[in-house]
């Protein structure tokens, strides 16, 4: 049975409550997976949320607020589930907010993900996202980049910065592996849920990490690359442009295990 429900505010929204936020682009928002009703990360999440709306709102609310909006979506959307909680505003965009905003939570519950199965061969286009830091609706570049990607023969396309630096790609963050160490790209990007997961987890193996400015001349069949989102802790990389990278399938499957010692949490 297919997943789908739309909450907002901790309640089902109606057509009425979801006429003014169609196309608004002036929001913020956190992706999970839900599995028997439990999601790893949560405090990363949750903390995300709390950091982007102070950025873009100058507020926030409460974590024990968004927390009961996620337990009341997940309780009643199923055991499995993709969900996206937003988190917008009133006044919306292109508005000056001259006093507080009234800020609003909307959640989506889906299907669970089927991430792609890799290695995944990838372009390397120009592009800088704006307010990297920060997960928001609206980056239209993400999907375009994507399309070209697919129109050239690969699978996705990963961004390069005005300084040659590597730094993420349309929806997913990169990790590198030189065989001893994991490495992190330097740059101005969006640090990923599961990226975080992932640097705590692997901090509790013992495997060495770093954080490095990674360049195309750095790519080489002796280094290992990987993407990974919500959907997945790892999926290896074969190629970055024109360049031919190490086999992932050992760095996957490291970040694979890392990535299950991360305890589940209901909301």
């Amino acid at each position: 049975m297919a997943v789908s429900l739309t909450h907002l505010n901790g309640k089902p929204a109606t057509a009425a409550d979801l006429a003014p936020l169609a196309f608004a682009g002036y929001a913020h928002f956190t992706a999970m997976q839900v599995r028997d009703r439990a999601v790893r990360g949560l405090d990363l999440h949750l903390e995300r949320l709390r950091r982007a709306s102070e950025v873009l709102f100058g507020q926030h609310l409460s974590t024990s607020r968004v927390r009961e909006y996620l337990r009341l979506a997940v309780d009643e959307g199923g055991p499995d589930a993709s969900v996206a909680c937003f988190v917008t505003s009133r006044p919306g965009e292109f508005m000056v907010d001259d006093t507080d905003p009234a800020l609003d939570v909307l959640i989506k519950l889906t299907d669970p993900a089927q991430p792609p199965t890799g290695p995944m061969a990838l372009d390397v286009v120009s592009h800088q996202r704006h307010l990297a830091g920060i997960k928001h609706v609206g980056e239209v570049a993400k999907t375009w980049y994507l399309r070209q990607a697919r129109a050239r023969g690969v699978d996705d396309a990963v961004f390069e910065d005005g300084t040659g630096r590597l730094s993420e790609a349309t929806i997913w963050d990169l990790a590198f592996w030189d065989g001893e160490t994991v490495i992190w790209p330097q740059a101005d990007l969006l640090p990923g849920v599961t990226m975080q997961i992932l640097t705590r987890q692997l901090a509790h193996l013992g495997v060495a990490q770093q954080t490095r400015d990674i360049r195309r001349a750095d790519l080489t069949e002796n280094l290992a690359c990987v993407l990974m989102n919500s959907w997945t802790p790892a999926i290896a990389v074969s190629h970055l442009g024109d360049r031919q990278l190490a086999d992932g399938t050992t760095f996957a499957h490291l970040l694979h295990e890392a990535y299950r010692n991360e305890p589940p949490t209901r909301p």
